[in-house]
């Protein structure tokens, strides 16, 4: 057993950084030295308390993370000590229908490591060694961390099948809609986000994009000015709100692919009647495959994310409390990181 240092969930909006011991990695599982984990929606909504049936009082959370390989266990062949890696924080069942149809990351019984199970915000972790990608060498642990969003992203423009040329537009300028309209981009998009946020719209645009502030401009005619009154052949819904599912039909192109990212907290109401009026399509995006981490790695590796611009918050494992608490009350970083290891 090793002493290290980890953030356990401890509800009522709160973190405690504590010694814990952990095991030797067992039968198929690689030990991980962690070197950063990103904060994401989903751990806003266990700091919020809105998963502690799932979570309960006592859970590590993290799955955004990056770190190198320090051990591992029986009948473990696909990555060896020292290789730096990420996690796709996925275990199927590997028996339900999705399973057996080949749909693994939609499993019926899908454990989520991090929520499911202990996650990355600890200095070892012991995870099963299927879920691992091996990363190039000379990619920085940083930027690194952004994998796991960036291949979110990679699965929702793929779904899309966004094709060079076409008009996008991503409502909703958070870490993913950036990340999604990144994606969109480099598989030659024309893109247009649209978010409200000041500082999200600075970025945005930082990053090269067109924006809009539909609080300020009506968004359906915005969006009709630039495409010749055509509208947007792909929109991808991430802002999780009402008005965005209303916007996401009053752009859309005859024909468009709407797809939606976002989780909704409630049932949102949807204009259907444009369904059937414009042919347009409605595409689920749930997580990630295989090939999205492959694609996110080789996005980040060219630069073609924009890292540096992207992180705009590091914080200390020890002070993880004053991360979340502070993408709680301002929420104007874009992606937050905690720094959990000693790497560059």
């Amino acid at each position: 057993m090793t002493t290290i240092q980890a953030a356990f969930y401890r509800g009522n909006r709160s973190f405690q950084v504590e010694p814990t011991e952990v095991p030797a990695p067992g039968p198929g599982q690689a030990q991980l030295r962690i070197a950063y984990c990103g904060i994401c929606g989903t751990d806003m909504h266990v700091f919020h308390g809105n998963m502690d049936a799932r979570v309960g009082m006592n859970r590590i959370v993290g799955h955004e993370m990056s770190g190198v390989v320090e051990a591992v266990g029986e009948g473990v062949t696909n990555v060896q000590p020292g290789q730096k890696v990420v996690v796709r924080p996925l275990d199927p069942c590997g028996q339900c229908p999705a399973c057996q149809r080949g749909h693994g990351h939609i499993c019926h019984e899908q454990k989520f490591l991090g929520l499911d199970t202990d996650g990355a915000m600890q200095e070892l972790w012991n995870a099963p060694a299927h879920t691992l990608h091996i990363l190039p060498e000379d990619m920085r642990l940083d930027h690194a961390a952004l994998i796991e969003p960036v291949a979110v992203a990679c699965h929702d423009v793929r779904m899309a099948a966004v094709a060079p040329g076409e008009d996008v537009v991503v409502i909703g300028g958070g870490p993913i809609g950036v990340l999604v309209a990144m994606v969109a981009r480099a598989a030659g998009g024309k893109v247009i986000i649209s978010e409200v946020n000041k500082t999200r719209l600075a970025i945005a645009a930082k990053l090269g994009f067109e924006t809009i502030d539909p609080s300020e401009v009506d968004l359906k005619a915005s969006i009709e000015d630039r495409t010749g009154t055509k509208g947007a052949d792909v929109v991808f819904e991430v802002s999780g709100s009402q008005p965005g599912v209303d916007a996401m039909t009053a752009v859309a192109a005859t024909r468009a692919r709407i797809v939606m990212v976002a989780i909704h907290a409630k049932k949102p109401q949807i204009d259907m009647f444009q369904f059937f009026w414009r042919e347009l399509q409605l595409i689920g995006a749930r997580v990630y495959e295989p090939q999205d981490y492959e694609k996110a790695i080789k996005l980040v590796a060219e630069g073609r994310i924009d890292a540096k611009t992207i992180i705009t918050v590091v914080s200390p494992l020890s002070d993880i409390q004053g991360a979340f608490e502070s993408l709680d009350s301002s929420p104007t970083a874009l992606k937050s990181l905690i720094k959990i290891g000693d790497f560059a």
